[in-house]
């Protein structure tokens, strides 16, 4: 059995990206003051900023919007990682009810968006952060 499981984990489509669910995820046990982070949820994504931010020691939200399984840059390119997605993520998390701000970290890559995202996301401040998650602890240390 164990070889089995090993070797359906191994032998993947490669047409098909492995995905992480959409949803919000608590590192570090955040408090209403932490960083609310988002990405997509492309599996090698999700892992490098979740490891990052968690390896840092640093509490933080993390909110994984459904782009299909794409990273970051691949899915915006393809319209699945925009301003109406993200913003959509964002109420449907119930995010507002745990945090006393409202402050939104997007990845460096996306930083276009970040002016769509406001009129999405009225009374929102976006903060563009790095543009690699080895980055994050860095700039998470000096936003806040």
């Amino acid at each position: 059995y164990p070889l089995l499981t090993l070797r359906q984990n191994i032998y993947t489509d490669p047409q098909k990206p492995i995905q992480v669910s959409p949803g919000l995820y608590e590192i570090n046990n955040p408090t209403p003051e932490s960083a609310l982070l988002v990405t997509t949820n492309f599996s090698l994504t999700y892992f490098s900023v979740s490891g990052e931010v968690e390896g840092a020691g640093l509490p933080a939200w993390l909110l994984i919007t459904d782009a299909e399984g794409m990273s970051v840059l691949t899915s915006w390119a393809a319209g699945k990682f925009d301003a109406e997605r993200i913003a959509k993520a964002v109420k449907a998390s119930g995010i507002e009810s745990k945090i006393s701000h409202r402050k939104l970290v997007i990845p460096g890559l996306v930083a276009t968006l970040s002016g769509e995202l406001e009129e999405e996301l009225a009374g929102w401040e976006i903060r563009v952060g790095p543009r690699e998650a080895l980055d994050l602890p860095a700039y998470l240390k000096v936003q806040n």
